[in-house]
């Protein structure tokens, strides 16, 4: 056990459940643990896949602005590169390969972290196979070649390992509602996975996690109320505030 995780761990604020205002934000969350690099690393790269999240989003149109914490405001909105090793992919086959090359990177990324991190690695596994699972499922519903759509398959789980939350998420009412349902779903995930009580650096890991999925469960609960406001006043509605 790390005497200073033990510290790090008892000085920050307790998590409320999924829909709780989240207690600190992302850049206070890393600020706290920059004495710690391990466990500041994991937090970088868990919050970068936030911060990716919103970038792909941001730049289909499908939010008006973004909030990175690892990501500056420029390399967000596309106006500077993406760091190295997001950056060096092939872009020849067009902008949605080039998102698919970026995503690639970024968990070959999370992988090699994973190799001394219990939670990363267990996490990398969940994240890409609940990715490629709705991949599969978006490329049936479309008739399209499923191969095509696919990153970095032999990092994640088979997609059989998420039969029950595409359910939910395919009988979801609406885009929003669908996003609400997989963030639930890794909620659940942290809950069977979040190391508690034990101070070691994967518990400062899960709660990381945690703390970025309760900012995006904000993002989305903000992003229903503006659907909904415009909605009001007879204006078309976004479909969606960020890839899940």
């Amino acid at each position: 056990m790390s005497g200073l995780n033990f510290y790090l761990l008892a000085s920050l604020p307790a998590l409320g459940e999924l829909g709780h205002d989240p207690p600190l934000s992302l850049g206070d969350f890393l600020r706290h643990v920059e004495h710690a690099p391990k466990p500041r690393a994991e937090a970088e790269i868990l919050f970068l896949g936030d911060d990716l999240r919103q970038r792909e989003a941001l730049l289909a149109g499908e939010i008006a602005e973004a909030s990175p914490t690892v990501l500056t405001t420029a390399q967000v909105r596309d106006e500077e590169p993406l760091p190295g090793f997001l950056s060096a992919v092939d872009e020849s086959g067009g902008p949605a390969l080039a998102v698919d090359a970026v995503w690639g990177a970024y968990f070959r990324r999370l992988a090699d972290l994973g190799r001394r991190s219990g939670f990363l690695a267990a996490w990398v596994r969940h994240e890409v196979g609940l990715r490629n699972a709705l991949a599969t499922a978006r490329a049936k519903a479309l008739g399209l070649d499923v191969s095509a759509y696919l990153v970095e398959a032999d990092l994640g789980l088979p997609a059989d390992a998420f039969a029950l939350v595409l359910g939910e998420w395919s009988a979801a009412a609406t885009p929003l509602a669908g996003l609400r349902v997989l963030d639930a779903a890794h909620w659940g995930w942290l809950a069977e996975h979040d190391a508690w009580f034990t101070f070691a650096d994967d518990e400062l890991a899960a709660y990381a996690a945690k703390l970025m999925l309760l900012h995006r469960w904000k993002r989305i609960a903000d992003a229903e109320r503006d659907a909904l406001a415009r909605a009001a006043e007879g204006e078309p509605a976004s479909t969606r505030e960020e890839w899940p």
